[in-house]
């Protein structure tokens, strides 16, 4: 069997899973194509680290040896043939996570209200951004799901969301004071007469993009304040999605170990997460939680922690 063969079985695999693996499979499939060229039938260290590192970001570049050690490791369980690179053979990865924006419900009534204020005046344009903005902070949607709803999506019980990340579809329920922005949106949507089924539209009567939607909300950031210039750090559209992560946590009973268990169960299957260990990733430490914290802790220690 061929490196090329070999490579279309691991992606097939991988989509099997329920994995989109897009372009980590042009990643394979290119190795594969490089290999079979120089004649290789088994995955060959050298040749992995040789074209892995024929890019110019060195993040990438260990992005693709990660992902052809991967490759190489399902290859030799069932060929001891093939060689398993080294994982730190480019270097170890120096990529440091950013500190979280979790923005106060006052902060986000800003982006809101300054939204209303972007151009063409007049149109449904300004009014989708701050909707956009104000339905993704309070129910945690990813930038993608949020423009890919159609007004099909809306039931009785909340969003549809269809097959997103990992291929999963969900429900997600609404509070009463989303329910009424919603409706108040689609009033004046409808009234525009959208040719689109899509939820959320621009002028032109086509949704917006997601690096669209992400690029005016920096924009609207830096002009309220949030954010400094280009290439400062500073709040994100995804901080909305992270704000509401921790929010939800903050209401969780901390003392109360099954509470929070089901809690956190609950807000993994809400964000759509494949794991509940995915959802720790947006958690972050804030006062409130800090508080709750030191409570229970004073519990366990006195003996007055419930059982």
């Amino acid at each position: 069997m061929t490196m090329i063969e070999h490579a279309e079985r691991y992606v097939a695999l991988k989509r099997h899973l329920g994995f989109k693996y897009l372009t980590q499979s042009w990643v394979v499939r290119e190795y594969a194509r490089h290999a079979t060229a120089h004649g290789d039938r088994f995955v060959r260290n050298a040749r992995v680290i040789e074209w892995a590192a024929k890019t110019s970001s060195v993040h990438y570049a260990r992005e693709r040896l990660r992902q052809l050690r991967d490759f190489a490791l399902w290859l030799r369980a069932e060929d001891e043939r093939h060689e398993v690179p080294p994982r730190h053979a480019l270097g170890r990865p120096q990529r440091v996570r950013p500190d979280p924006c979790i923005l106060t419900p006052a902060e986000i009534g800003r982006l809101m209200d300054a939204a209303l204020e972007l151009p063409p005046a007049g149109t449904i344009t300004p009014h989708t951004f701050r909707f956009a903005i104000g339905l993704i902070a309070t129910t945690g949607l990813r930038r993608s799901e949020a423009v890919s709803l159609r007004l099909s999506d809306i039931t009785a019980d909340g969003l549809v969301v269809r097959e997103t990340k990992y291929r999963k579809s969900r429900l997600v329920v609404l509070h009463d004071s989303t329910w009424r922005a919603l409706e108040r949106y689609l009033e004046r949507r409808n009234g525009r007469r959208a040719t689109d089924d899509h939820l959320l539209v621009l002028r032109t009567g086509r949704p917006p993009s997601a690096v669209h939607l992400s690029a005016t909300f920096r924009r609207l950031a830096r002009e309220t304040g949030l954010r400094g210039g280009k290439g400062e750090p500073g709040p994100t559209l995804h901080s909305l999605r992270h704000a509401f992560a921790v929010r939800s946590l903050e209401r969780a009973h901390l003392p109360d170990r099954d509470c929070v268990s089901r809690h956190m169960l609950a807000l993994s299957t809400h964000l759509g997460h494949g794991s509940v260990a995915d959802t720790f990733w947006y958690l972050e430490a804030t006062p409130t939680l800090l508080n709750s914290i030191a409570s229970a802790a004073e519990e366990a220690f006195t003996g007055r922690a419930s059982k």
